[in-house]
């Protein structure tokens, strides 16, 4: 089995993540703890991700010429990510994210964060229109919400007409298009997007989920031309319905949770490498839910994504039998 091949188009950005023991209020100044700039973005952090497990991965997004679109591409690079389509504007500079976490002794760690898109959000329509000949080549192809929506159907659309699923990581929230909708494979909002985009609240009995609501959701993300609706739901794991049926799997249980930026990404990229491989879906969410386990339990979007040899170190930990994975070697 070779390696898959998975294409991300989407955001770069980098992340200056500051910490404190509670969040300031409207007018309020605050001592906070520690300060860190690290690279980031949807699309990258993704990438990146997909990369440090072994896909063989492509990245096509839009930097500013500034030093901040320099390090990135430098990071993408230290990745092994090929990023010879990377676009950049001579005017308008890189994506930056201003990210607060509050750190309390005895709570999880929250966070807040603030994005100015920058250079994401100037792609235009020719400037990746060589991707209608190019997107046959590549097994999946991986899209977000933080560059322009009419780059996100354009690709999609592209890459449905090759017959290549495509991944739609729908976050942040906004408004989809049916026919953005009806060229997806998968999607994979959490509980607060998926009730944006179908109506159906998501609710929770304490710490429990109501899992015919999750139910309910993916059903009508189904009706809309979805094949595969898959809900990210926190603490409370990940489930999918598809043709086969509905799953579900737990979140992994007892971290030390340092910072969840990211999880989100580790977990879409995990899952679409895993998809790639041929896994069964009970092993595909449980794969994904312990890529994401260890990025919460790291700083930073990016320096928190894990590798693959720590994956299989983590899992075997968990007492999981490790899916097969070699051909990601």
């Amino acid at each position: 089995m070779r390696k898959p091949k998975i294409l991300i188009v989407g955001s770069l950005g980098m992340d200056f993540t500051f910490s404190t023991e509670v969040f300031p209020k409207e007018g309020e100044t605050i001592i906070g703890k520690s300060f860190k700039t690290a690279p980031g973005g949807k699309g990258a952090n993704q990438a990146v991700q997909v990369a440090r497990l072994g896909a063989d991965t492509t990245m096509v997004g839009k930097l500013g010429r500034d030093a901040n679109g320099e390090e990135l591409l430098k990071t993408i690079d230290e990745a092994g990510i090929h990023h010879d389509r990377i676009l950049f504007d001579e005017e308008v500079p890189t994506q930056v994210a201003d990210i607060i976490l509050e750190e309390a002794e005895g709570k999880d760690t929250k966070n807040r964060i603030l994005i100015i898109q920058g250079a994401n959000m100037t792609i235009r329509r020719e400037e990746i229109a060589f991707l209608k000949e190019e997107v046959k080549n590549y097994d999946m192809v991986m899209l977000q919400l933080e560059i322009p929506m009419e780059i996100n159907e354009q690709v999609a659309a592209y890459a449905y007409e090759a017959g290549v699923p495509v991944m739609l990581n729908s976050a942040p929230s906004a408004p989809l298009s049916d026919e953005l909708l009806s060229h997806l494979a998968y999607i994979s909002p959490n509980e607060h997007e998926a009730k944006d985009i179908t109506g159906v609240e998501i609710r929770y009995n304490g710490d429990e989920v109501n899992m015919d609501d999750v139910r309910k959701a993916c059903e009508v993300l189904r009706e809309k031309g979805v094949r595969n609706a898959l809900i990210t739901l926190g603490g409370s794991g990940a489930a999918i319905l598809n043709d086969d049926g509905f799953f579900h799997a737990p979140c992994v249980k007892g971290l030390d949770v340092k910072d969840p930026t990211a999880a989100g990404d580790s977990f879409v990229a995990a899952f679409c490498t895993a998809v790639c491989l041929g896994m069964d879906m009970n092993d595909t969410l449980t794969f994904a839910n312990h890529v994401a386990a260890l990025t919460v339990c790291g700083f930073g979007a990016m320096p928190s994504l894990p590798k693959l040899e720590r994956v299989e170190e983590f899992m075997k930990e968990r007492g999981c039998t490790l899916p097969d994975l070699s051909a990601l070697k």
